[in-house]
């Protein structure tokens, strides 16, 4: 069983607007709403590619009503952890004109000690998780820790911890030992204490981490170029197809979800990160919040395939 854990999740609203003018009044297109945060949109993901999972998440208040029913919605199993503050909400604006995006990520819930043990205690029921994913930003009152307790747990299950954050999180959990990591080339470099890491110092800098104990397998996120797969036996750059972007919203995570969905088929190292790259490629031609519709995966997936 997948298992997505959504710390920080948030109701994501996109709307269009023609031009932005200073200090005038703005009229823009119907709003979108959807369910985001990080594990959310992996188990949304995993459920767009045919799989299943079971999203584990904060919710509180009107938002979190919200949220709860933009989940049912998307047809995905999950379990809600009550917490007192209120979710968050993101705000994404596409400006038709320039087809630029700005984003606004309002402050979220403040968790208290109490609360985070009552995750823990989810998580530890889940005895038949086999995959467990934390992806996302953590919520105030969390200790930069939190990930590392989760890794310490997720072993405990014996099952394999999949972790995408940044920052403090992401240092203790790697210190901790999981089983993958998805950085990005600056996210890489600070681990490996580097102010910066040109293309052809990656596969060095993963292998480093890897051989430290941080982890069994690296995939370092490269953008537009695509993705470096580094595990102890070698490294494989797999390129992103040529596709016209329209928003990078959920992207990462869409990735993620298809990685930890072929890893789920028992498919090799390379093929996740084949079909991770697909995914998280689609998710950049639809706009706003929708993440990534499955006939574009599959084509951008036949095309990467088709260059290997």
């Amino acid at each position: 069983m997948i298992v997505t854990l959504t710390l920080n999740p948030a109701v994501d609203t996109s709307t269009t607007v023609d031009q932005f003018v200073p200090e005038q009044k703005l009229r823009c297109a119907a709003p979108r709403h959807d369910a985001g945060g990080g594990g959310i949109n992996v188990s949304k993901a995993i459920r767009r590619l045919g799989g299943d999972s079971l999203a584990l998440f904060t919710s509180g208040r009107t938002q979190g009503l919200l949220l709860q029913e933009l989940v049912e919605t998307e047809g995905i199993t999950h379990q809600i952890i009550g917490i007192e503050g209120s979710t968050r909400e993101n705000f994404i604006v596409t400006e038709t004109s320039t087809n630029n995006q700005y984003r606004f990520g309002m402050p979220g819930p403040v968790l208290t000690s109490a609360e985070a043990d009552v995750c823990l205690a989810a998580l530890r029921s889940l005895k038949e998780a086999t995959y467990v994913v934390a992806s996302g930003s953590m919520p105030e009152g969390l200790p930069a820790d939190f990930y590392a307790v989760v890794a310490r747990e997720v072993k405990k299950l014996g099952a394999r911890f999949i972790l995408d954050t940044s920052g403090e999180p992401l240092r203790a959990a790697a210190n901790e030992g999981v089983f993958l990591l998805k950085p990005n080339v600056g996210e890489l470099a600070k681990m490996v204490g580097a102010d910066k890491l040109e293309l052809n110092d990656v596969d060095d800098a993963a292998l480093d981490i890897i051989r430290r104990g941080n982890c069994e397998v690296v995939v370092v996120s490269l953008g537009p170029q695509g993705a470096m797969l580094v595990t102890k036996d070698g490294y494989e750059h797999i390129p992103a197809p040529p596709v016209k972007k329209l928003s990078t919203v959920g992207a990462g995570d869409s990735m993620v979800g298809g990685m930890v969905y072929a890893l789920s088929q028992g498919k090799t190292y390379a093929d996740m990160v084949r079909q991770g790259v697909a995914c998280g490629s689609a998710a950049t031609m639809n706009p706003g919040t929708e993440l990534f519709k499955k006939d574009d995966a599959e084509r951008l997936l036949a095309w990467i395939n088709r260059g290997q």
